[in-house]
């Protein structure tokens, strides 16, 4: 039998954990809780969990700071935990290569929802008519069985919403994707995000596409409309 994917929980607030792994483990996750951020990083190097929870108030190291860090070497989904409301925080948050957000106070319900979706993504049932192995022209090769990808042979280590992002662009190769319908790509529960969202994965998936192969302009911008594939 498979092992049930691991969610590790970043929280300082012990009521607010303990609610979340009553529920997790309810819903068949196996959960383990840390109260800071300072031994978060180290976690995810050894035990390499499944999904990160991750508080953006947190005492020792912020969230924010822990995610930074994870997304030198890891594309674990993330969502952020977080009361402080403002866009330029929830922007802030995606931006620095988190998956997804919760506010506080939040149903616990919600955010097993939100987990078991990320996970969805992130092992493969990316898009309707997706197949296992993809290759293009542009020798970009996406396999959604293994949510992987490379290009020109080397690999892309992608988040789960980058890799969304760039099979939905590369599935249609000139097409023009507005940022709405690309929202829709990659939080399909309707939840209102600012469109600038679409901007800052934009941003991190070009960084990465040209790490990669920096001669090449492989998502390009159309000014006023949005972004399309294209080499």
């Amino acid at each position: 039998m498979k092992d049930a994917p691991h969610v590790l929980i970043v929280e300082d607030e012990e009521k607010i954990a303990r609610l979340l792994m009553d529920y997790l483990q309810q819903a068949g996750y196996c959960c383990t809780w840390q109260a800071d951020g300072l031994q978060a990083e180290g976690f995810v190097r050894e035990s390499r969990p499944d999904l990160v929870l991750l508080d953006l108030m947190l005492p020792g190291r912020d969230g924010l700071d822990v995610c930074r860090a994870l997304r030198q070497f890891s594309s674990v989904p993330i969502i952020m935990l977080t009361a402080r409301v403002e866009e330029i925080d929830r922007l802030l948050g995606l931006e620095i290569g988190a998956d997804d957000y919760v506010c506080k106070p939040f149903s616990p319900r919600e955010v097993v929802s939100r987990v078991r979706a990320l996970l969805r993504r992130a092992g493969g049932h990316l898009l309707p008519n997706a197949t296992s192995d993809v290759q293009s022209d542009a020798g970009l090769a996406l396999d959604s069985e293994r949510f992987s990808a490379r290009l020109d042979g080397q690999a892309l280590d992608l988040t789960p919403v980058e890799f969304r992002l760039l099979a939905t662009l590369h599935a249609q190769p000139g097409r023009v994707f507005g940022r709405e319908t690309l929202l829709r790509q990659i939080y399909d529960d309707h939840r209102v995000v600012s469109e600038r969202t679409v901007d800052s994965h934009i941003k991190n998936l070009r960084r990465k596409l040209q790490d990669a192969a920096p001669e090449r302009d492989l998502i390009q911008s159309v000014y006023g409309v949005g972004y399309r594939f294209g080499d």
